[in-house]
């Protein structure tokens, strides 16, 4: 299946042998006529590969697809080649801007050495066009069709509200009042006397997590269950990690602080954890759900809910599984078995994700269709979303027959085969979006994903399109996220203002698994063996890292370990085998790795984009070889708590664009870093200020996280004229206002879009230089700011906001008189602020009036108030 993605990376290989850079440079060296020869065979292949890549699926034919993955081949190393362009081109740059004599002289008579380089890039590129010359002849024996357009596009739907709401699920409401009824069962007649167990049953796409979900958010559950949890469990069922979801779960963290804290508790020994288990749950009334699980060995479940037998009388464990042998071991009551949806519903689901409200009545013949279409879907939520999605504003009819007659209906089915419609889903997507859905493969079931990680690691496998013009590569990126979620792959969208977070369903990460299988490998205890083809490669446990040593797919571009499962791994001897053997190394992640020290020979991987050591413990200082890394993108320090000082050098990395610290140091090297685009600066204690005049001119994110000591941010808009996010998070002491002082009234005001405040206890009201970006301001989040009581009435101003969310202010009383003056406004979020929820709810609070034309308004029911009100009563 990875041949699927050869249309895009021909498109990737021409753009760049069109592009000027490659021109000149082809000149200079004199392999512009191997070059342009390479371009004309190159345009033809490509020609043919969409036509061949449908053939191929439709017909299983072998010799075809062993014919794309000659081509394949091809291209992966015709894109190594072509890198070692870029490679030569930035040195250039380095050493004639940076360099010293001596370095001058030590680049003649190195490998980079322009004779020596010219005549090995010559041979090479002969080499590669002999090779698809060879290829590209055998085209003709498969009667390919040339097609050069990819016409498979996307129809981008709204980006709709990221919480579950109850509307947007058809047909369970039965289910759900059952489950509740089982939940609010003072005394039900168990073989057990304290913990009962409910489980829910069906098959994969049912819509068993969902129904789990509308559950766990109901009122009801809140008033019956002081304390609610939700696992997800998946593949492996292994007790510490399990206990450590739960306590986490009971913990109720936020995302930014979860990654530290999971580290702690790793480093804790079983006896340990259970004391912390013990400590959350005893004598509480719990309801905890233990989401998709797999598990069929009766001792450790038995292990496990001896931990959890702590809780009050009436706790509740709710567990969703594929499985009727599972919930017949776990479950104390009979199972709910979940069914297919009706026909009617079923087809209701449809039209909601195919149709704009209300645009299905002009379509009746479509609707025909799809009650067709429906009925091949068995009544599974899923795949009935899924066709709907990919229907969505296509008005040809001919488009709809394609997916009702589609030949993959009839293809016989396993038990556990991927839905069909999944797949349809993914035959008719666009080549550039396969290579993003297939690095999905590289992660574990459940996986909660941040857009900013997946931007930042696509960009350094080159799987992003060029930047269209004003465009950057987080909005491309975005864009690809869009189309995703457009098709339903993506699912528990969040929207954090400028960063998405999501997971997607397992029939989908399946899906994933399938289409990407020998290129992108999770190596895990179900999977150990490397295929010789690999490209891509992430780890579930440390255990497993002894495989790469003994690999021989020297052409691996990502190395990956997880969730802090890289701490126990010998790094340095990991490093080393990288440098030594995996030259064209892209992606290095080592997050939560032990090692003290980073080998000089790193420099070597000129190849490298993205470099991660987030959360060591004990690192100290890093080689200044790692300024060496010219290509490098992203360089993530994040969590570094020893790290005394930076490297010097930081100006030759001059492709860096993303920078996330961590450092001891109290005056960061800025004259250094001037030329990013995003720059995060995480628990560095000693700042007490940021910038001080040093001009950012491409810097466009700036987040600031637990800078305890920061009393100030010194910025303006000459010296930080794209600044478009600004994100300041738990930072004790920092006073906004203090801004003022470098922020004249007659300066230029800043082009700020997004802005978040959270946990910031100095903050009592919004800093006046905010009402400055009244023509630019599109989001503003609010969150843990304990002494903030209202927003001013200046807020009016902000003509262009969007989304307004006020989250964990309980404090928080009243709204601007004038909010209905925002129209702009489609969004507002407030939770956690129980005075201002009562006045807000939904036609009966004061302020509705106020914000009743908002489109999207999410309102927390204030449960305190009227528990308080009862009590009273």
């Amino acid at each position: 299946m990875a041949e699927s993605f050869l249309f895009s990376i021909a498109e990737s290989l021409l753009a760049k042998l069109a592009s000027r850079a490659y021109e000149e440079a082809s000149q200079v060296l004199g392999v512009y006529d191997q070059l342009r020869e390479f371009k004309g065979t190159l345009s033809l292949v490509k020609a043919v590969l969409l036509d061949a890549d449908q053939k191929q699926e439709q017909e299983q034919n072998n010799e075809l697809r062993e014919w794309l993955s000659q081509i394949k081949r091809v291209f992966y190393d015709a894109e190594d080649v072509l890198d070692e362009f870029e490679c030569q081109t930035l040195r250039k740059q380095v050493v004639k801007a940076h360099g010293t004599t001596k370095a001058k002289v030590g680049h003649f008579f190195s490998s980079s050495n322009p004779l020596v380089f010219r005549y090995r890039m010559a041979r090479q590129i002969k080499d590669i066009c002999k090779r698809l010359d060879k290829v590209a002849a055998d085209r003709h024996k498969f009667g390919l069709q040339i097609i050069h357009v990819d016409r498979r596009v996307v129809r981008r739907r709204e980006l709709t509200h990221s919480r579950m709401v109850d509307s947007n699920v058809i047909g369970r409401e039965h289910d759900k009042e059952k489950i509740i009824e089982l939940l609010m069962q003072q005394n039900p007649k168990d073989d057990d006397t304290g913990l009962s167990v409910i489980p829910i049953v069906g098959m994969g796409g049912l819509g068993k997590t969902t129904l789990a979900k509308i559950v766990f958010n109901d009122k009801r559950a809140d008033e019956c269950f002081p304390l609610k949890m939700w696992v997800c469990v998946s593949d492996e069922f292994d007790i510490k990690n399990l206990v450590i979801k739960i306590i986490n779960s009971a913990n109720d963290l936020a995302s930014v602080d979860a990654p530290p804290h999971q580290q702690n508790l790793n480093l804790l020994d079983p006896e340990q954890l259970q004391i912390q288990l013990s400590n959350k749950l005893a004598d509480k009334k719990f309801l905890l759900i233990l989401d998709d699980v797999w598990n069929e060995n009766r001792v450790k479940w038995v292990e496990l809910k001896n931990l959890l037998q702590v809780g009050a009388t009436g706790s509740k464990i709710l567990v969703t599984t594929r499985s009727q042998t599972i919930a017949s071991m776990m479950g104390t009551i009979p199972s709910h078995n979940l069914e297919g949806l009706p026909l009617e519903d079923s087809l209701s689901l449809f039209v909601k994700w195919a149709f704009k409200e209300g645009e299905e009545e002009k379509h009746p013949h479509l609707v025909n269709i799809g009650r067709e279409i429906v009925t091949r879907c068995g009544g599974v939520p899923l795949a009935v979303r899924t066709l709907g999605s990919l229907l969505f504003s296509k008005y040809e009819a001919n488009e709809w027959e394609y997916v009702r007659d589609n030949g993959i209906w009839n293809m016989p089915q396993e038990k556990d085969d991927i839905l069909p419609a999944l797949k349809l889903s993914y035959d008719l997507m666009p080549s550039y979006l396969r290579q993003c859905f297939a690095l999905f493969s590289l992660y574990p079931k459940d996986h909660e994903f941040d857009s900013s990680d997946l931007t930042a690691l696509w960009g350094a496998l080159g799987f992003l399109d060029s930047p269209k013009k004003n465009w950057t590569p987080e909005d491309v990126a975005n864009q690809y996220l869009y189309e995703l979620m457009s098709r339903s792959f993506l699912q528990d969208f969040f929207n954090f203002s400028t960063v998405y977070t999501f997971t997607i369903h397992d029939l989908v990460h399946d899906l994933a698994l399938f289409v990407a299988k020998d290129e992108f490998q999770f190596i895990n205890s179900h999977i150990q063996n490397i295929h010789d083809n690999v490209r891509h490669l992430s780890f579930a446990q440390s255990s497993f890292v002894d495989n790469l040593f003994t690999t021989r797919s020297v052409p691996v571009r990502t190395i990956m370990f997880l969730d802090g499962e890289s701490k126990e791994a010998n790094s340095e001897a990991l490093l080393n085998i990288c440098v030594s053997k995996f030259k064209y190394l892209r992606v290095l992640d080592l997050s939560y790795s032990a090692c003290e020290t980073l080998p000089r020979s790193i420099g070597k991987l000129k190849h490298l984009r993205y470099f991660s050591i987030r959360y060591n413990p004990c690192i100290k200082g890093l080689p200044d070889s790692i300024c060496k890394l010219q290509n490098l993108q992203v360089l993530n320090l994040v969590g570094c708590m020893e790290l005394e000082a930076l490297p010097k050098g930081l100006k030759k990395l001059i492709s860096l664009r993303d920078f996330r610290i961590t450092t001891k140091q109290s005056v960061l090297p800025y004259n250094e870093i001037t030329n990013l685009s995003s720059l995060s600066i995480f628990a560095c204690h000693n700042l007490e200020s940021i910038f001080g005049g040093v001009k950012f001119p491409a810097l466009k994110t700036l987040s600031v996280f637990y800078c305890g000591s920061l009393k100030s941010l010194s910025m303006d808009a000459k010296n930080f004229p794209e600044l478009e996010t600004l994100i300041a998070y738990g930072c004790g002491n920092l006073d906004l206002e203090l801004w003022k002082d470098h922020h004249q009234e007659e300066s230029p005001k800043l082009k700020l879009k997004s802005v978040t405040f959270a946990d910031i206890p100095q903050l009592v009201a919004l800093p006046q230089w905010l009402q400055g970006t009244a023509n630019s301001l599109q989001s503003l989040v609010i969150s843990s700011c304990y002494n903030l009581k209202m927003l001013p009435e200046w807020l009016s101003s902000l003509t262009n906001l969007k989304t307004l969310a006020i989250l964990g202010c309980p404090e928080f009383l009243s709204l601007p008189d004038n909010i209905c003056h925002l129209t702009a406004l489609e969004s507002l979020m407030i939770e956690g602020c129980p005075e201002l929820s009562r006045k807000c709810q939904p036609r009966v609070g004061e302020f509705w009036p106020k914000i009743s034309h908002i489109k999207h308004v999410h309102i927390e029911e204030p449960i305190e108030l009227e528990e308080k009100k009862e009590e009273s009563e």
